[in-house]
């Protein structure tokens, strides 16, 4: 299962998969290569029978920056068509990991931003250091948490959204849980166990009825549908292609503020 650049895979005798964020060096900022990895991580390890939990995970500093620099700029040098394909690609990734047929655990122990709120906003349970930050930063940058959004919508529901969701503010762990991001913030040194007592009450679950009981919990509230892939994937590619994404993406890499920025 090692076949991958972007991310890890490792299990132990149990049945604990750990998917890990391995972008050190980049704040585990999501590329099109890490997307697509964690696509193809989402099925093996569904179709995985021995796997009974998977532990979603990061290397170094940050949980996850949110997009990589790199294929931000991409976006705005290419057409709607690509813009969508890779909004797409990144909808998709999350409705694979939403849907994993196993209990994904999240282990969020460094910052988390964007596209990486929206990582532990498909996990059943995340668990956060305290002293961490989160934020929905996409709109600093004439952007919009469009792929993300129903996902963290379903997780926080709209009253508690609205209160992070437009403003790009920054939050910690503990308004994080009181947000309903994270069921718990713990020290750093005491993360490993707090996932842990997550994870072992699976353990003595019969695998089967576990899986069936995400299924149906899925069911029964409101599951994310290709209709709802293309209505933020295309908000996605509209906002692209606005005036103020270009200012926005412009100022970001000239390090200068955007000219919307009060001071």
């Amino acid at each position: 299962m090692q076949d991958f650049e972007t991310i890890r895979i490792g299990r132990d005798g149990r049945g604990v998969a750990t998917l890990t964020l391995a972008r050190a060096q980049k704040h585990n900022a999501m590329s099109a290569q890490m997307i697509a990895e964690l696509s193809a991580a989402a099925g093996r390890l569904g179709a995985d029978e021995e796997v009974r939990v998977v532990v979603l995970a990061a290397e170094g500093e940050s949980f996850c920056a949110g997009g990589d620099l790199g294929w931000m700029r991409a976006q705005m040098e290419a057409g709607r068509e690509t813009r969508m394909a890779e909004a797409g690609a990144l909808a998709r990734m999350l409705m694979a990991l939403d849907r994993l047929p196993r209990p994904l655990v999240g282990r969020i122990h460094g910052n988390a931003f964007g596209g990486g709120v929206g990582l532990a906003s498909v996990c059943d349970v995340a668990v956060g250091a305290e002293g961490i930050r989160m934020g929905f930063t996409e709109t600093r940058l004439g952007l919009i948490p469009a792929t993300i959004g129903p996902y963290v919508v379903a997780r926080m529901g709209a009253a508690r959204a609205r209160r992070v969701f437009m403003s790009a503010r920054r939050f910690g762990a503990e308004e994080a849980v009181a947000l309903g991001l994270l069921a718990r913030a713990v020290p750093v040194d005491d993360l490993d166990a707090a996932v842990e007592a997550e994870v072992a009450p699976y353990l003595a679950c019969a695998p089967g009825a576990v899986a069936e009981a995400k299924a149906l919990l899925r069911a029964l509230s409101r599951p994310m549908e290709e209709a709802d892939i293309a209505q933020t994937v295309a908000a996605l590619a509209d906002r692209w292609e606005s005036a103020e994404a270009a200012e926005g993406i412009a100022a970001f890499f000239e390090r200068r503020a955007p000219g919307w920025a009060e001071g």
